[in-house]
């Protein structure tokens, strides 16, 4: 059954986030949901939507390709944009999942992953005070007002996890022990930051100037539950392709699909000056703010 009250809250923390954005100068744009190319990631498969023009089109995993060339191509006319909207993944069905959910993703030129940590901190704490609410989340009061934790990928492994993350990523297992092991720990009583990734893990994010190790890449939970991933953006076209090649490369080894490469993002990315971006499952937001064990008590469906 629908839970109303649930999405009258909802109606009011899209509002919130969106007002939110623009009073701090953001562009909202929006991008193409049906695409030919897109983005290629190591797990994250497409939900296919038929063909145009006899080319086959996929539903958008994210906007982040768009939103980052759309930075690129404005030539400094532009340094700031956000988009709210449906995403697609296929076969994510779960309590915390659903193969259609609204993503929340915002980037700014001239920023790194610490710049958007910082501003998702005021973002969350300006809707919460907005709502004039005390966060309660599986059974824990959680402290938004409060310090937030932070807490590298390697200091996580080492509290909460029966291995190290390097043996982990040596006996490929990585995510199982993240998910199994160190999530449920994260974000207790007030919102974790899980910070620096190692590097095999950058996707999308340029690895660290200091630590070649590690990438600046950083993941929010609150009450074990995942909200948000950030990126500071990887600028460098050759690298890029190379990843996206390696991808491709695994996915083929796994008998998945191999998109395109999006080469109209390609052409744009050597434009991109220093970005810092991130992407925000606002159904799970929802979910925290409201007390809500599935994601389906804060969707209409």
């Amino acid at each position: 059954m629908t839970n109303y009250q649930n999405l009258l809250t909802r109606s009011r923390i899209v509002k919130s986030v969106r007002d939110f954005f623009h009073r701090n100068s953001y562009m909202e744009i929006e991008s193409p949901i049906r695409l030919s190319c897109p983005a290629l990631e190591d797990y994250i498969d497409a939900v296919p939507s038929g063909k145009t023009y006899g080319e086959k089109m996929f539903l958008r995993t994210s906007p982040e390709l768009h939103l980052k060339r759309f930075l690129a191509e404005s030539d400094g006319a532009v340094d700031k944009v956000f988009q709210i909207g449906s995403c697609f993944r296929l076969g994510e069905i779960g309590s915390q999942h659903q193969e259609e959910f609204t993503m929340l993703e915002w980037y700014r030129l001239n920023a790194d992953y610490r710049d958007i940590l910082i501003e998702m901190q005021e973002m969350v704490r300006c809707v919460v005070e907005g709502l004039k609410i005390d966060v309660t989340f599986r059974g824990e009061q959680i402290d938004i007002a409060g310090e937030w934790e932070l807490l590298t990928v390697a200091k996580a492994f080492d509290k909460f996890a029966d291995m190290s993350a390097e043996k982990a990523i040596e006996k490929d297992c990585f995510e199982e022990v993240l998910t199994e092991q160190v999530e449920p720990n994260l974000g207790k009583t007030r919102p974790t930051f899980l910070i620096d990734y190692p590097a095999s893990m950058a996707a999308l994010a340029r690895l660290s100037e200091t630590n070649p190790n590690v990438c600046e890449r950083w993941e929010l939970y609150i009450g074990g539950l995942e909200l948000a991933n950030c990126y500071s953006e990887l600028t460098d076209a050759v690298e890029q392709r190379q990843r996206f090649e390696k991808t491709a490369e695994l996915r083929k080894n796994d008998n998945r699909e191999v998109y395109p490469i999006d080469e109209a993002f390609m052409k744009a990315l050597p434009k991109l000056p220093d970005c810092g971006g991130v992407a925000l499952g606002l159904d799970r937001l929802c979910m925290v703010l409201t007390n809500s064990e599935t994601i389906e008590d804060v969707s209409f469906r």
